[in-house]
């Protein structure tokens, strides 16, 4: 059975703000069946699925999880990094794709941050982001002894674990500042409504960064259920 196509028609129909029962109704079948295929109880028929896809206006490829874009956007398997375990080089258009994920991503999180008019939003995301680039950058630059260690000021025994402590503290602040907790001096989001969002508002608000971020998503939630899974 699908795992996914019970959550994403559940997730569609929630973000419409449509009852179970009207949805059932106007797809022509008992508000029990409906809740059987949204708890992934039931697998539904090929007929149902071309018709709820219809009903939702999205893909079928979307409600079967095979592409996390409504639309039914596929990116080609060429430019999906796939881990064979062979540590293979990735291409340089692969590597370009996770670029472009990851910028634009970041991107929508600004973006985010600003329409939330948060002056804390805006910082601890920052700090969270470059200090995580910081420890990435010299556990490479550390892996040649030659390097010299002068390119820094904070020693290298402690300098990723004093970044890890801020970068916690850099995470509660941006929790407390989005759900509206003011902490210290740190502003917050007075009105947590303008951070509403769906696949409807992503894709229709940020047009430009929206697939890329449905995209990492997908990678990043594919990547957890192997790990855990193995």
């Amino acid at each position: 059975m699908n795992s996914d196509f019970p959550r994403i028609i559940a997730l569609q129909r929630k973000e419409r703000q449509i009852s179970q029962k009207q949805a059932a109704a106007e797809l022509g079948i008992s508000q029990a069946l409906l809740s059987h295929y949204e708890k992934g109880i039931r697998e539904c028929g090929l007929d149902f699925l071309v018709k709820i896809a219809d009903y939702y206006n999205v893909s079928c490829d979307y409600l079967l999880g095979r592409t996390p874009e409504p639309e039914g956007r596929i990116i080609s398997v060429e430019d999906i990094p796939e881990d064979d375990g062979n540590n293979s080089m990735p291409s340089p258009e692969v590597v370009a794709f996770n670029r472009k994920i990851v910028n634009n991503s970041v991107s929508l999180l600004y973006s985010l941050a600003q329409k939330a008019n948060s002056i804390t939003l805006i910082k601890e995301i920052s700090s969270y982001l470059m200090l995580n680039v910081y420890k990435l950058f010299r556990i490479i630059y550390n892996a040649n002894p030659h390097n010299d260690q002068k390119l820094f000021s904070v020693h290298k025994v402690v300098a990723n674990d004093d970044a890890s402590a801020i970068i916690s503290m850099s995470e509660a602040n941006v929790k407390a500042a989005s759900c509206g907790i003011p902490i210290g001096d740190n502003d917050y989001v007075r009105d947590t409504e303008v951070l509403y969002l769906t696949t409807s508002i992503l894709s229709q608000t940020y047009p430009e960064y929206s697939s890329s971020l449905l995209n990492l998503i997908k990678i990043s939630e594919d990547s957890i259920h192997k790990k855990r899974n193995a």
